[in-house]
Formats: structure tokens, sequence, C-alpha cells
């Protein structure tokens, strides 16, 4: 009697890469359990805009062949994979969550990151939801409905990357790709219970995709294990001559040291700013993962609320002046909470964004003279659990704020400067996930992988998928 087929949804990329290798499932069978999986879960969960079913399974079969062969394979050979809908897809207009955007003609080719995991032997399943335009952490689009967080359909999936969270949360793919301005990878991985890499800025190419705000524009993957993540942030590295802002020199892939130990690293917690201003839970969970790391040290990030609103200013000048004349001509066309905040954007004085850039080279010094001290700093992800779906406001510290606009509270300092974090899920108790950053210096993504990967090793973050 030989063993029951896997099903493939549950199995890691990396599991099913070396189950394809081996010839213990093929890719057919895998994208199939794929398109099963996602045609029964996702009406309720709302991640995939586009099912590229036909592509899939071509793409499937013409692996299946080589292997058949005895070609060589590549390391995600037979993994399924989305992207968000403002990645490039041949045959798709590129939409970034927009109603205007999906007039546009169809993508020639695929953007750069999809080129590249494919390369590696991955499979494109489909397009994931998205906040308009990346303008968003709630993950609800007025367009095309609102993702639903995986582990309670009653609450949000974050944005603006929520398809991508809760498409990796609720098992539907074991890697999905994603976009992170202030927060986009960071905020769906904690809500939804996965892990997420903004990697350093420029690092990731960022051809052939929508842009937001172009000197804070990340893109990345989540997972649901580390080995996963380092697996497609490894297969998309590289210089790219058709990005302005790609990183120089060869690609250092993670992935074969990523179980190196973590003995020497000089870890820190985050205090003042990213200690207050959110729900006890938020930071009960980055206690969890600094004893777990056996981590005492306080570090103090200076002027963290003024980079916060330096961000603010600078992501609504330059979305705003990219979309001006959709603005005059459109105005009608967009969610209106995205339109408000873009037109509001269009009227900052120029002097103010003047000072916000000037301040942000003064705390890009004084934040890297941190990690002359330390290694990593750990801050929380989001101030809270996943807010209820719909919900505007809710209360921090006394507070009553915005959803919308304070969700990033934690992150925006973060990428403000463009360095690489990790977002690692934690489980306090029964309820829904809670997340943590675990923040390098920039090019030290390796860093902030391995700490992960311990954590994870370890038992202390957890990524199982939603039952559904």
């Amino acid at each position: 009697m030989t063993d029951p087929t896997p099903d493939p949804s549950m199995m890691s990329a990396a599991a099913i890469a070396a189950a394809f290798r081996e010839g213990r499932l093929g890719a057919r069978t895998v994208v199939a359990a794929t398109l099963e999986r996602i045609g029964r879960v996702d009406p309720a969960v709302n991640a995939f805009t586009d099912v590229l079913a036909e592509r899939a399974l071509a793409r499937a079969h013409t692996l299946d062949a080589a292997r058949a062969r005895g070609e060589p394979l590549g390391p995600l050979a037979g993994v399924p994979f989305a992207a968000k809908n403002l990645v490039d897809i041949a045959g798709l207009p590129t939409r970034a969550g927009a109603k205007i955007n999906r007039e546009r003609a169809p993508a020639e080719r695929d953007g750069a990151v999809v080129r590249r995991m494919e390369a590696a032997g991955a499979i494109l399943v489909g397009a994931l939801n998205m906040g308009e335009y990346a303008y968003d952490f709630t993950g609800e689009n007025i367009h095309d409905g609102p993702t639903r967080n995986p582990h309670d359909l009653g609450h949000m999936a974050g944005g603006s990357s929520g398809g991508s969270g809760a498409a990796v949360g609720a098992g539907l793919v074991p890697i999905a790709l994603g976009s992170d301005t202030n927060g986009s990878i960071r905020v769906p991985a904690a809500f939804c219970g996965c892990f997420g890499l903004k990697p350093t800025y420029g690092r990731l190419t960022r051809a052939g995709s929508f842009p937001f705000v172009g000197s804070l524009d990340h893109l990345g993957p989540l997972a649901r294990s580390v080995a996963d993540l380092a697996l497609a942030y490894d297969a998309m590295q590289g210089l790219d001559p058709d990005d302005p802002v790609a990183a120089e020199g060869p690609p250092e892939p993670v992935l074969p040291r990523l179980e190196d130990g973590i003995e020497g690293y000089r870890i820190a917690v985050a205090g003042g700013y990213f200690a207050r201003g959110g729900d006890p839970e938020a930071f009960e969970a980055v206690e969890r993962v600094a004893r777990g790391l056996g981590c005492t040290r306080r570090v103090e990030i200076a002027e963290a609320a003024r980079a916060r609103a330096a961000a603010y200013l600078i992501t609504a000048a330059e979305g705003a002046a990219l979309h001006l004349d959709r603005l005059r001509t459109r105005a009608a066309d967009f969610d209106p909470a995205v339109r408000d905040r873009l037109i509001a954007g269009a009227m900052i004085p120029a002097p103010w964004i003047d000072r916000a850039q000037r301040f942000r080279r003064w705390y890009r010094t004084a934040f890297l003279d941190l990690f002359g001290e330390v290694d990593a700093i750990l801050a929380p992800t989001a101030p809270c659990r996943a807010p209820k779906g719909g919900q505007t406001h809710f209360v921090l510290d006394g507070v009553t704020l915005p959803v919308r606009a304070n969700v990033g509270v934690f992150t925006q300092p973060i990428s403000f400067i463009g360095l690489p974090v990790v977002a690692v899920p934690v489980r306090v108790d029964a309820g829904l996930p809670l997340g943590v950053q675990v923040i390098a210096a920039p090019w030290r993504e390796e860093v902030a992988l391995r700490i992960a990967r311990r954590l994870e090793r370890d038992g202390i973050v957890d990524a199982t998928p939603a039952v559904l």
C-alpha cells in the first residue's frame, strides 16, 4: 500500500519543491490541489482578484515534462505562488487595486519579480487583492470587496497587501508577493499570522510594478515558514538595469546559511515610542520574543515619532504627485478615503517636504549609529490585533484614532529609511495573531532571517495556516 498523497496546501514551499524533485509529487497535482482549495476557500476570504488556472496548469505540465527528461530543476520547482495585483502579469491590466487601472492595456510581460520566481521553477496561480493604489492598511477594497482575515472572517486582513497575507494565512499558497511602503507587507503578516520580509530599500527590483511612493516602495515575499521566505528572497535577488534604485553588486543568498547560529548577535528591544501607544498584547508579543532570545537590552530610537510624521508627509505628497492627472479627471472613480488623502497631499507646502527630507537624512544617520551597538532590534508590528471588518476607529492608550491612518504607527519609522525587517507571527493566547518586527541594519537581511528561523525552530513564533 502506498502512502496517501499529501495535501500540498498544507505543505511548505520547501517541502513541495523537495517532493517534486524526488518524484513524490507532480507539479500538475500540486497546482490542481491549489486551484481546488482556492475555489473552495477563497470565496469567503476574497484574497484573489484573478485566478490563472490555464496558465498555471500549462506551466506545471512543462515542469513535469522537464523533470521526466532529467533536466535541472530550480529551487522552487513545482511551488505555487501568487502576486499582489500591482505587479505586472502578462495578459492582465495591472489594476493596483483601482477601478481606473482596469482600463489599462494588459501587461505585455510579467514584472521582474514574477519572472525571477518562475525562473526558479515557481508557478504563478493568480493575482491578489489589495488596497487601492497601496494607500491602505485595512485590506478593504471598495471595488473588489474586502479581503477577510482567515483566522476570523469578521476581521481585517490588513493592507495594503491584504490579499497576500490572507492567501498565505489561509493556506491557499505557500508564498505570496507583496509591497511595503509604510508597512504593507508587515501589517498583513501580523494580522494574518504569517512571515513577511521587507528587504532593504533597493535590494529587490521593482521593475514591472505600479508605484505608490518611489522613495519608500519595496517589494518582498510573505510565507508560512522562514525557509520559504528565504527561498523566495534568494530567487528574486540580483541587479536589474530596469530598476533605477536596485542594489548594486551580486546577490547574497541567505538560504544556505539560514540555520547558522545567532550566538554573538546583539539583540535589543526598542523602548520609548515603540513601547507605548498600543494594546498590552502587542507589547507582550515583543516580550515573548525577547525572552525566547534571552534578550534583556533596551534601546531608544531617537525622534521616532517625528520620523513617522515625516514619512506621512512624504507619502502623501509623492502619492499625490503620481495621481494628480487622475485626480483632476477621474476623482469620482477613486475610493473616497484614498482620494481625500491624495488631495490633501497635493496641498502640502513644499517647505514642509523639504524639512521632512532633511530630517530623514538626520534620522537615518542617528538610527544607523545604533547598529554600531546592536545587530537587531525588536519592535511591535501593529499596535493591536486585526480590527473588525469595516471598523473605522480604535482606542489606543485611551485615545480614539482612525484605524486606516494609525495601524502603521510602528512600521512607518522603520521603512522611512529603508531598513530590512522580518515580521514574525506570535500567538500570546487563543486570540488573533500578533506580530513582531525583527529589524536589522541595511543589507543585513540574513541577520533578521536567522533570528526569525531560531524563533520558529524554538516554537516561539508560529505561522500555522487557518483551518477553513
